[in-house]
């Protein structure tokens, strides 16, 4: 069989002849990528750090001669039979000698190699990793400064005069400006180094030096600098990072997806390790100093943190009526546009030590870890007491342990973990995925996390936002009778076994999702989606006199039909319908939302243009929809009432070193006079929004 190996590669090469010419290596749709994998975004949740988890993986391409079953998981593109299929035709035929040998295994077809490709490579840079390191750093070709500014034009009640009250004070205004000023340096090797810094001003925080309110020219600064695979030691961080080990009950920080259009691979979580942290959120990442040594057969990883977050202190009298200052809660917006806001900032020390221990078995089929993690706040703790939580986290001190595996059986694929926190709440998490047959994938997850349950850097996978007071089970099924049709299913049903907020009762639910895909060839993509979600919530308007809280089911459906057309390799077009109805206490209402793009691209410059309308009765039938922005900028908003909303980014590569970008994005309402509310209201019925970005590039 070896013998007619290199005429079957011979043979693949010239087949991809074209396929080699159509694809510019190391390009990604990032619109199209986030849609395949989430079905429809349903909340105003921040995805800048699901981006910047994205960015990660294709900037750190996994060397395909090289990678475990468990690294290669982590991009959520391979179908378990297809895992198996790539590491026995490794394990037959040896390393790869090309990247479009990819097509030569079993199972991989067109359409998984193109979405597989921005994040692998064949090139280990053991030449490189020779060099000293100063000469590496500063003839690196993956070097870059990124410069970024973003405005509203219309003025919002936070940039208005004050008004004088009654009593003789002003009103609360921002005291800054209203751009958005965001700037990144960075200059990294794969698997070899990362070091950088990432600087941010909100809209409405003000550019100024003054140590007593903690700000320092610009209010965030992110920093890193990481060595790894130095001999034994895996990695060597300094600055901030996050980590990712085991199913995320203790540490998750990497690219978790969870429930989406994408039904079989996004439900498990990849160990991955150490990461630098380059993102522009202020919370959700250790700053300090963390290390993984091999030793034997395990990987040991410890780290030490020591970061400032923001909070809201109060000053109390205790039983003996002395004054002490506790946490009442933590502010995670990273926003200080008023003399509240600011006086949030860093305004709690929070300690953190932890490790890990993870072992690889040879034939990389099993791995087994151990994580534990001690957090220890400046201050105490203590909520406003309300029913709903009683049992979420006080105090000053919280540590979680946990132990987690995962195994590869052919096509099955085991994998989970189970922690416990100092309150003795515990969570656990188990799964399965497996390729029944070429045409057919499964999928299964059962979770419960106690009520009790406190983990501060956990996101396992979860109904709700964080791995609390839940039980459920995820079933998904991925049918491919041919290349040209595929079908996503899943069913998730879930309990909340305690109150939470604004369901003031033991609650459940139940959600599923059907996606219908035809692809008849590789410039056209049509699909029908629908999903359906039942959930328990609080009934808002029930008489006065009513003295406790009664539930109601809200049944919401989405309906998605999409097309994509390249109509050649320069322009291209985008046509979407997405409409909603929402089911609750015997009152029915809808919503819709049409869109049209039209693209082109003549490499040197592109061009994104769409147009929308949209019309919902309510914020209940708000709709979602993914647009393109400037490179590495996500932009996802919620279209809510009756208008249109249209834009139009601009990109021109200047030279080899310098890509400018530019984007214009306006939406008009036809059902109200101002928008937004509070400090953040216009007087008008439209928005207007501004984004230029300059990337210089490094030794290009």
């Amino acid at each position: 069989m070896k013998a007619q190996y290199p005429l079957m590669v011979l043979f693949q090469l010239l087949c991809l002849q074209a396929f080699a010419q159509n694809y510019r290596k190391g390009e990604i749709d990032i619109e199209q990528f986030m849609e395949e994998l989430f079905s429809l975004p349903e909340t105003d949740d921040n995805y800048e750090d699901l981006y910047e988890s994205l960015l990660q993986l294709y900037l750190n391409p996994i060397n395909l001669n090289k990678t475990n079953p468990e690294e290669l998981k982590s991009v959520y593109v391979l179908s378990p039979i297809q895992l198996t299929a790539f590491f026995d035709y490794r394990k037959n035929f040896g390393d790869l000698i090309s990247i479009y040998e990819l097509q030569a295994i079993p199972g991989f077809d067109l359409a998984t190699i193109y979405k597989l490709l921005p994040f692998v490579t064949l090139a280990d840079g053991s030449h490189i990793t020779n060099k000293p390191l100063l000469e590496r750093i500063l003839t690196e070709r993956e070097g870059y400064f990124m410069l970024r500014q973003n405005q509203v034009w219309e003025t919002r009640k936070g940039f208005t005069p004050p008004d004088t009250l009654s009593n003789g004070r002003l009103t609360s205004r921002y005291i800054g400006d209203p751009n958005n000023v965001y700037a990144r340096f960075r200059i990294q090797h794969s698997r070899d180094f990362s070091l950088g810094f990432t600087i941010d001003k909100d809209p409405g925080e003000k550019f100024v030096w003054d140590p007593k309110t903690k700000r320092y020219g610009f209010n965030f600064l992110s920093y890193h600098f990481t060595l790894f695979n130095k001999g034994k030691w895996k990695a060597i961080t300094l600055g901030d990072f996050q980590a990712q080990f085991g199913q995320g009950l203790v540490y998750g920080a990497g690219f978790s997806v969870g429930k989406g259009a994408e039904t079989i691979t996004t439900i498990r979580r990849s160990t991955i390790g150490l990461r630098s942290y380059t993102s522009a959120m202020e919370f959700g990442f250790f700053r300090g100093a963390a290390v993984t040594r091999k030793i034997g057969a395990i990987d040991v990883t410890i780290l030490a943190s020591n970061a400032p977050r923001d909070g809201n202190i109060q000053v109390m009298l205790d039983t003996l009526e002395r004054e002490a200052a506790t946490i009442s809660s933590f502010q995670t917006s990273g926003l200080h546009r008023t003399q509240t806001e600011i006086a949030y900032k860093d305004q709690i020390q929070e300690l953190n030590l932890g490790g890990n221990l993870h072992y690889q078995s040879p034939d990389r089929n099993l791995q087994i870890g151990i994580n534990s993690l001690y957090t220890k706040f400046s201050r105490e703790y203590k909520r406003a007491p309300q029913v709903y939580n009683k049992f979420e986290f006080s105090g000053k001190e919280n540590h979680i342990h946990s132990m987690y595996y995962s195994y590869n059986f052919q096509n099955f694929f085991l994998f989970g973990e189970t922690a416990i926190s100092r309150s003795g709440g515990k969570g656990t998490v188990m799964g399965m995925m497996s390729s029944l047959s070429k045409r057919l994938d499964f999928s299964v997850l059962w979770r419960r996390f106690d009520r009790d349950f406190h983990t501060f850097y956990g996101n396992a996978f979860s109904e709700g936002t964080r791995p609390i007071n839940e039980r459920g089970v995820y079933m998904g099924l991925n049918f491919k009778p041919n290349p040209r049709y595929n079908l996503f299913l899943y069913y998730d049903y879930f309990k909340f076994p305690w109150l939470r907020y604004r369901v003031y009762s033991p609650s459940s639910g139940q959600e599923w999702l059907a996606r219908f895909s035809y692809s008849p060839s590789r410039n056209i993509l049509l699909f029908f989606q629908m999903r359906e979600e039942q959930k328990d919530r609080n009934i808002s308007d029930l008489p006065r006199f009513q003295s406790t809280y009664q539930l109601s089911t809200g049944r919401k459906m989405n309906y998605l039909i999409n097309l994509d057309y390249a109509i050649d390799k320069q322009w291209s077009i985008k046509s979407r319908i997405m409409a909603s109805s929402f089911d609750f206490n015997n009152k029915t209402t809808k919503g819709f939302a049409i869109s049209q793009d039209l693209n082109v691209d003549m490499q040197k410059w592109r061009i994104s243009t769409r147009f929308a309308l949209f019309d919902t009765e309510d914020y209940d039938n708000r709709q979602y929809v993914y647009e393109r922005n400037v490179l590495w900028a996500f932009s996802i908003p919620a279209l809510n009432g009756q208008g249109m909303r249209y834009y139009i980014l601009g990109q021109y590569k200047v030279s080899p070193k310098l890509t400018f970008w530019a984007r214009f994005a306006r939406t008009t309402y036809t059902d109200r006079e101002s928008i937004g509310s509070g400090l953040q209201e216009i007087s008008g019925n439209r928005q207007t929004e501004t984004t230029f970005q300059l990337r210089y590039q490094f030794n290009r």
